[in-house]
């Protein structure tokens, strides 16, 4: 069982009157790298010597499985919900976890009781793994206060997608349970986005699966853009063409990622990792003709009042 976890606690970004905080799970482990973006060589990362060491080492991409953890429009609002802990998977790192998340989501002040919202970028399992948890022998909801979101074009794909084994026991362990509550909400997200509450917005981001969000959260005095795995790593940054092994639609995702990446660079908006190692955010500047990200590390901020 991997029980290993950042050692950081859950670094905030006051975005003014809207606060982000990071819910750390694992750090996911140096062969990920080279599996989930096969052509990100260590040639490729001297081209962006920016990313040491931070972000990759000697030759290897750094990669990390951590949530966001949202307070707007009084809501507690989780932006997906990581591997999990218990569950059979194919992915050894990920296989049967046990990890002190809960306890790190509780100590930031979100008890999984006082969510009220949980948006699921897209449904691939270090997403969706605590959508659920094991109690009184079932899978049941973790958050059983909290409508879960999903874009409408997402659900609707997997519902008739055809699955290996191993895809069918997450659906079956962690978004099924969820479904059958009645908790799960599949909605529209059109090309202008879909507002789930004042300030968070569901930005369409589709490639990596067909109905993939990003999802974008406004303060007063910025804007923050967390990617789901619309942007792996900050070497797609540098270079927007390497695509994972996992995407749906490897083309799509490059045109995704671009257009994100051009409405972002060189403003202010703080552009969030969902696997970005730490310090997981910053800005995203030109670059002679490409694009790199300045840091921002996250503060240590009192838990979100209960």
């Amino acid at each position: 069982m991997n029980t290993a976890t950042p050692a950081q606690p859950h670094p905030a970004w006051n975005l003014g009157g809207t606060v982000v905080r990071r819910i750390d799970e694992i750090i996911l482990p140096p062969q990920t790298g080279p599996w989930l973006l096969p052509e990100a060589t260590a040639d490729v990362i001297d081209e962006a010597a920016w990313l040491r060491p931070d972000f990759a080492d000697a030759d290897t991409l750094l990669l990390a499985s951590h949530t966001f953890a949202v307070e707007a429009d009084g809501l507690r609002i989780l932006v997906d919900t990581g591997i999990g802990n218990g569950k059979t998977r194919a992915n050894p790192a990920w296989n049967r976890l046990r990890t002190d998340y809960l306890q790190r989501l509780t100590d930031a002040g979100f008890p999984p009781d006082s969510v009220d919202l949980v948006i699921t970028t897209h449904l691939h399992t270090d997403h969706v793994g605590w959508n659920t948890r094991f109690t009184e022998g079932n899978w049941k909801p973790t958050f059983p206060h909290a409508r879960y979101l999903t874009s409408r074009t997402e659900w609707e794909y997997w519902a008739d997608a055809e699955m290996d084994q191993a895809r069918r026991q997450m659906f079956c362990d962690s978004v099924h349970p969820v479904r059958d509550s009645g908790q799960y909400v599949p909605v529209d997200v059109p090309d202008h986005g879909h507002e789930v509450a004042d300030g968070v917005r569901l930005v369409p981001a589709p490639g990596h699966t067909p109905g993939q969000v990003a999802v974008e959260v406004r303060g007063t005095d910025r804007t923050a853009l967390i990617t789901g795995d619309s942007i792996h790593h900050p070497v797609q940054l540098s270079h927007p063409h390497l695509t994972s092994c996992v995407d749906t639609d490897a083309r799509q995702a490059v045109h995704t990622r671009t257009r994100l990446l051009n409405h972002v660079a060189d403003t202010d908006t703080l552009l969030l990792g969902t696997h970005f190692p730490q310090p997981t955010a910053g800005t995203v500047r030109s670059d002679r003709g490409r694009f790199r990200l300045h840091p921002e590390p996250g503060t240590e901020m009192a838990p979100a009042a209960t």
